[in-house]
């Protein structure tokens, strides 16, 4: 049968704690301060007289006291030995060593301690932060959190404003606000500006009068602003590493994600001011994306139709104008567009008389039906969806708050069936839109999805 190597634990970054095997020793009070006194030392020997001196602080020096203190220094050594003993015969002596110091009044014995790094927090606090000086920032943020993760409140609490512990105590202290300010650079350069700010806060509300201190979180207050830019919203599912964000802007701005454009279900690109506006997001696709060749984007269009099975085909009479063959509301077209796609999404009717015409229920048919599309043909890219149902064919029942509801609720709904549609939904919202869209209620379908639970697939499903 295998047996567990013993196990000490001194820890001094707080109020004093000795800890054998996982389990806590009581130290009487004079015994603790005993063990602050030699871990104040660092590994130094120090007399039985001087240990006397700072632990007990007499306050009158009697004749013949020499022995009697000599024998209570010795008490308090033996009850901490037999702590450390807990851990196995042996272990006392190990780590609380004996020598003999020649002095003007002779040779006295000492007593110094002898810890592993791993044994003192105050000690592997040292060297983990020391290690991350040294080390890249990926590296040096492990480190120092793992060092930081040690600390528990003011180093050898119950002796520091003694004279023996003043020096040791600055010494940590000023290395902790190191570590915080290094953590603090560590996450700024791996561009976690999000997981800084915390700990620069921290450093502020520890350090109020400090100048420095305040600028940092300025700064980063600043890099966090640029960053955000335009985002208005950014919440990340729980259980998933998706993202569903808001920003204001213009959709065809966002230059690293997939597209979703809306289109009517005959799916016409001419830009003439009469069927299609050359202001609609139909219109600004094939002019900023297409070059204005409304014929290209009718080619890829044709491709992704041939496996979709048209409804019906207006006539010349009926239809006039524009293209004739209908298409199933929902149907969805991933269109290429060098490395993403634009997806072509047919959510509204166009009559005859050329106006484009949806209700709630197309809209959350042919969101419902995006989704699956997105997972199939978008290359795990962020999608970019705008307000749907506010343009020309505006969905009257719907103001835009619910428009983008909709679109949230339909979007989390999918990644039950498939958790891996897309890393990041984002919705953009222009300027115009704005003032009459209340990102709140968004905001609280999302906070009120996660405490429903994950957003995870049924059992069974891959």
């Amino acid at each position: 049968m295998q047996t567990r190597a013993p196990c000490i634990r001194v820890s001094v970054l707080g109020p004093v704690r000795l800890d054998v095997n996982g389990a806590a020793v009581r130290l009487t009070p004079l015994t603790a301060r005993l063990l602050l006194r030699l871990v104040a030392a660092d590994g130094e020997a120090v007399t039985a007289r001087r240990l006397y001196e700072d632990v007990w602080q007499p306050t009158v020096e009697l004749p013949h006291q020499d022995l009697r203190n000599r024998n209570e220094v010795q008490k308090r050594i033996l009850e901490l030995r037999r702590a450390f003993d807990r851990a196995g015969p042996g272990h006392g002596a190990r780590i609380v060593r004996t020598g003999r110091l020649p002095t003007a009044r002779g040779a006295e014995g000492t007593y110094r301690l002898d810890l592993a790094d791993d044994e003192l927090d105050s000690a592997a606090f040292t060297g983990l932060v020391g290690d991350a000086l040294r080390a890249a920032p990926a590296s040096a943020v492990r480190l120092l959190t793992d060092a930081l993760r040690l600390w528990r409140g003011r180093p050898l609490t119950e002796v520091r404003d003694e004279e023996f512990a003043r020096a040791p105590v600055r010494r940590l202290t000023q290395l902790r606000e190191t570590a915080l300010r290094e953590l603090i650079a560590g996450h700024t350069a791996l561009g976690r500006y999000d997981l800084a700010l915390p700990v620069a806060e921290q450093t502020a509300r520890e350090r109020p009068d400090d100048p420095e201190a305040a600028a940092a979180l300025a700064r980063l207050n600043a890099r966090l602003r640029e960053r955000h830019g335009d985002e208005l919203l950014r919440h990340t599912l729980r259980g998933l590493r998706v993202d569903v964000v808001v920003v204001r802007g213009d959709l065809f701005d966002q230059e690293d994600a997939n597209l979703v454009v809306g289109f009517s279900d005959t799916f016409d690109t001419s830009t003439d001011d009469i069927v299609i506006s050359r202001e609609s997001v139909q219109g600004q696709l094939v002019d900023r994306l297409f070059e204005g060749r409304h014929r290209l984007l009718d080619d890829q269009l044709r491709r992704g139709l041939r496996e979709v099975t048209p409804l019906a085909t207006e006539s010349v009479r009926a239809k006039p104008r524009g293209r004739r063959t209908r298409y199933p509301i929902g149907t969805a077209v991933p269109v290429p567009v060098g490395n993403r796609r634009v997806f072509a999404l047919a959510y509204s009717r166009l009559g005859n008389d050329l106006r484009a015409r949806s209700a709630p229920a197309d809209l959350r048919l042919s969101l419902e039906r995006l989704w699956p599309s997105v997972a199939l043909h978008g290359l795990f890219r962020p999608v970019a969806i705008p307000l749907i149902g506010a343009g020309l064919s505006r969905i009257v029942e719907l103001d835009h708050t619910q428009l983008l509801s909709l679109i949230v609720e339909t979007f989390t709904e999918s990644l039950r069936q498939d958790p891996a549609v897309c890393p990041e939904l984002r919705i953009v919202v222009r300027d115009e839109e704005l003032g009459r869209t209340d990102l709140s209620a968004a905001e609280a379908f999302l906070r009120d999805a996660d405490e429903r639970g994950p957003v995870l697939p049924p059992t069974g499903t891959v």
